[in-house]
């Protein structure tokens, strides 16, 4: 059945399969980034499995549900990636990512919780001060963090 399908769906080529893909799906992803910091205004940085091997640390990341608020996918995702609770402040960047991809980032606050790794996305999380963060950290990452604007990128 599945070669069936794929067959089927390299045949509709180009204008066709994104005419498919524009009925069944959102018409956009929005990436929603946490800047959370802690009351040492420490930053928490994650290593990320499923990201690059050469820059894998970064912020909590992750994708907004449909219809959810953006500040709330901030909270989600910290207490799925980490297992702490933040809340969520300013918006520091909307923009338009690759694509159909929407960039949102928050600045966030820690608020609770017990630091626990989700091991299927996360391999290490740490806390950073901005003038010692780590090798491999991504670079848009690196300006959300030391309030730089993301499009010196």
């Amino acid at each position: 059945m599945e070669r069936l399908i794929a067959w089927i769906w390299h045949g509709l080529r180009g204008s066709l399969q994104w005419r498919v893909l524009w009925m069944a799906h959102a018409k956009f992803m929005v990436g929603v980034t946490g800047i959370v910091r802690d009351d040492e205004k420490r930053v928490l940085l994650l290593r990320h499995r499923m990201w690059s091997e050469t820059s894998p640390w970064g912020l909590p990341t992750g994708f907004a549900a449909k219809g959810e608020d953006f500040a709330s996918t901030v909270i989600r995702e910290v207490k799925e990636e980490t297992g702490l609770d933040v809340r969520a402040g300013r918006l520091v960047r909307l923009t338009s990512g690759f694509q159909l991809r929407v960039e949102v980032a928050y600045e966030a606050v820690l608020v609770g919780g017990t630091l626990s790794v989700d091991p299927f996305e996360i391999l290490e999380a740490r806390w950073f001060t901005p003038d010692d963060l780590p090798e491999g950290l991504q670079d848009s990452h690196r300006l959300l963090i030391l309030g730089e604007s993301a499009a010196a990128i």
